[in-house]
């Protein structure tokens, strides 16, 4: 009996691969081979890979993007689409006569940290094996708050330096720029790889977003790069509270989780003003994944999070509670392995390639290596205060600055007014999940 052909149609695009000391085809050779979770983790740089052998397909992605799939069956054997998005999914059926298989709940995220192993055998289909790929030694770090600091900071710095060595030296980059920790500490340390490489600071931007005048975030950004003598780099961003669309977030992040829509409702406003203001600007850099590394989320926001929870499971934030969990959304992934769509998707739809050092493999593990058990002592304050003093020793260590410390706030609500966030902000979950389901309601495009 014959056997049937499988099909992988690849829609990721080729400019979006950005590794870093490995070529794309290498990677891809690497991914198909057998133990490939033992050097896929390590890869740097931004990468959405999809490699095959055969009936063999392997998946592999960087935690800053998204990378999904979706299994067809046709009459030659099963087709699998491998795509960004939803809709691309959706739209690639379409026009190929089989828009009725599709649902978006039929759809597969691949988590990030691992090596997603599918075999197209045709109907049924087995589920896909997960190899776990980064998995980093946790508590390693001696509880000497200096020593943490000089560890992390030195790994921002590090990752700061092999990130601006493959970047064309023509090319400007912008920062997303709250004046919080995790962007002023991203700023500085682009500002001392780029001074110590023999460039100018000039190349780059602080981009502060002010929203109908702008909220708590302006003022501190500029007081933040004044205390660092950095004033020349800051740029406002000025965009009015009729740009904030969170049903348009929706759509371009395909997502519901309220605190996701929020930021990419205004990430989408601030990407929006730079691109009108600089049509050729290209990288941008933010601190996205920094509250991450450093557990610095309000648990008491979260029933199911307790101390004991963030302390105690790796790498939580990052990825939920596991591929392995009964909790682990096939859909979605979980954790900042979902969330990282409100900063990749909105920077794509204005054209720009985006870049967080918090979200690289050495960054994270250096985290993952600071004794939180140790240094907490079940204690919720300590937790919140270790941030600042991990990350302003560091700062201080190794880049001879004093990074100015002030209190958490989340960026969406640093750009405007509370008033005006409550009111932009409104609709809430039910009205988003409403909106997405809608929106694969219709008619796919052919």
């Amino acid at each position: 009996m014959k056997k049937a052909i499988a099909e992988v149609l690849d829609l990721i695009p080729a400019a979006s691969q950005r590794l870093r000391g490995i070529t794309v085809e290498a990677a891809r050779a690497r991914l198909i081979e057998a133990g490939a979770e033992r050097t896929v983790g390590s890869f740097a740089g931004s990468y959405a890979l999809v490699a095959r052998q055969g009936e063999k397909v392997a998946l592999a992605r960087s935690l800053d993007r998204p990378l999904r799939y979706f299994l067809a069956k046709v009459t030659a054997g099963p087709m699998l689409v491998v795509a960004e998005r939803l809709d691309e999914i959706r739209d690639a059926l379409a026009v190929r006569g089989l828009g009725t298989q599709f649902h978006p709940s039929y759809t597969r995220m691949v988590p990030a940290f691992h090596v997603t192993r599918i075999a197209l055998v045709g109907c049924p289909d087995p589920n896909p094996l997960y190899l776990r790929a980064f998995d980093p030694p946790r508590g390693g770090l001696p509880p000497d708050l200096d020593s943490i600091g000089e560890a992390y900071v030195g790994a921002l710095l590090a990752e700061a330096r092999s990130w601006l060595a493959a970047q064309d030296a023509s090319e400007p980059i912008g920062v997303l720029f709250s004046g919080g920790i995790d962007s002023g500490s991203v700023l500085l340390a682009l500002n001392h790889a780029l001074l110590e490489s023999g460039q100018s600071p000039a190349r780059l931007k602080a981009f502060t977003l002010a929203v109908d005048g702008g909220g708590a975030d302006a003022a501190q950004a500029r007081d933040f790069l004044r205390r660092v003598e950095l004033e020349f780099l800051g740029e406002t961003i000025d965009a009015s509270a009729a740009e904030l669309d969170p049903l348009a977030a929706v759509e371009v992040i395909e997502d519901y989780k309220p605190l996701d829509v929020e930021c990419a409702a205004v990430t989408l406003a601030l990407t929006r003003g730079i691109r009108a203001r600089y049509p050729d600007w290209k990288l941008l850099a933010d601190g996205d994944g920094g509250d991450e590394n450093l557990k610095a989320y309000p648990i008491e926001e979260n029933t199911e999070l307790t101390i004991r929870s963030v302390v105690s499971n790796p790498l939580l934030y990052q990825q939920g509670w596991g591929v392995e969990a009964i909790k682990h959304s096939l859909t979605y992934s979980g954790g900042l392995s979902r969330g990282c769509v409100r900063g990749y998707a909105p920077l794509s739809r204005h054209g720009f390639a985006g870049w967080s050092p918090f979200m690289a493999p050495g960054v994270i593990a250096a985290a993952e290596a600071i004794p939180f058990d140790r240094l907490t002592e079940g204690s919720l304050e300590r937790l919140y205060a270790l941030k600042g003093e991990i990350v302003a020793r560091g700062v201080r260590r190794l880049l001879g600055v004093e990074l100015p410390v002030y209190p958490k706030r989340r960026f969406q609500r640093g750009a405007m007014p509370e008033a005006l966030f409550a009111q932009a902000f409104a609709p809430g979950e039910p009205a988003y999940r409403a909106h997405l389901a809608s929106c694969f309601a219709q008619p796919p495009r052919r």
